[in-house]
């Protein structure tokens, strides 16, 4: 019996944490949609009642923020919230700790300030709202969790702002991106690194905010990724992008609580030039 189980496996943070796991040597089940479907409760309470694992990294989640507010609302509801309780529950019969990733969108991004753990939550678009209910269907079933908001995220495997922004810089000598939307962005590395840092320390259990260290507008994020590309980068406001789903435009959460816990947080631009450095090899 392995103790690690990882939902979500072949996602963007499902991979980097079982790439961390083997570099680590520490064995764990890793299942993706298609092994484990989250949103079948009797597949999810079968699965982890045979392998009994202590820890459940819970990576699997539906991220398709524009979708979600219309053609994927209810799916965006199925697999984060009900998918999310379906582990909770299961894990709580096994006696299995669970750590589950939310999102600066549970926040509506009006705060000029940083968002302490503790801070009123507001989500103002449907994903934000199922990742909040997720994150109380946790609360409610079970004392041994770990939520961890994070946002803004990138990272080797799956689609990210890195990558489309290298992608357009190859064809086009111009580009614009919006500066009037505040974050902090993080590296599935440190992500992965801080999930298992809070299990293995036995850190206590709760509520936690994780991001790279600083601060930024996705205008300088971009000016920062294709420094040394050919390509103009250009500041504009949200209006030149409408989208579907409201976006926060100051949500920038503290690391307080992250730090306390002796865990050590790279700046965001050394966590972007080591990933870029990783990616160019």
């Amino acid at each position: 019996m392995t103790k690690n189980l990882i939902t979500g496996a072949n996602g963007q943070l499902g991979s980097e944490l079982r790439n961390l796991l083997d570099e680590r040597g520490i064995a764990y089940d890793a299942f993706d949609s298609k092994q484990l479907d989250i949103t079948d409760q009797a597949a999810v309470n079968e699965k982890i009642s045979a392998l009994k694992p202590e820890v459940i990294y819970h990576c699997a989640a539906y991220t398709a923020v524009d979708n979600a507010e219309d053609v994927a609302k209810d799916l965006n509801w199925q697999v984060n919230v009900d998918g999310t309780r379906n582990v909770a529950e299961a894990a709580k019969r096994v006696g299995a700790k669970m750590v589950y990733i939310s999102t600066d969108y549970v926040f509506d991004g009006t705060n000029e300030g940083e968002y302490e753990v503790d801070a009123p939550t507001n989500p103002r678009n449907e994903y934000g709202k199922a990742k909040l209910a997720g994150e109380k269907a946790i609360q409610e079933t079970l004392a041994n969790y770990y939520i961890i908001r994070t946002s803004w995220v990138f990272g080797k495997y799956g689609k990210n702002f890195v990558y489309t922004m290298l992608r357009l810089a190859k064809d086009h000598d111009k580009l614009t991106v919006v500066n009037d939307q505040f974050g902090r962005p993080t590296w599935t590395r440190t992500l992965a690194e801080f999930m298992t840092y809070l299990v293995d320390h036995d850190q206590p259990f709760g509520t936690y905010e994780l991001s790279n260290e600083g601060s930024c507008s996705w205008y300088e994020f971009a000016s920062e990724i294709l420094k040394n590309q050919n390509v103009e980068v250009s500041p504009v406001d949200s209006s030149a992008y409408p989208a579907k789903a409201y976006r926060p435009r100051h949500s920038i959460m503290s690391l307080k609580k992250a730090e306390s816990t002796g865990f050590e947080i790279m700046d965001w631009q050394s966590a972007l030039k080591q990933f870029m450095g990783e990616i160019e090899d």
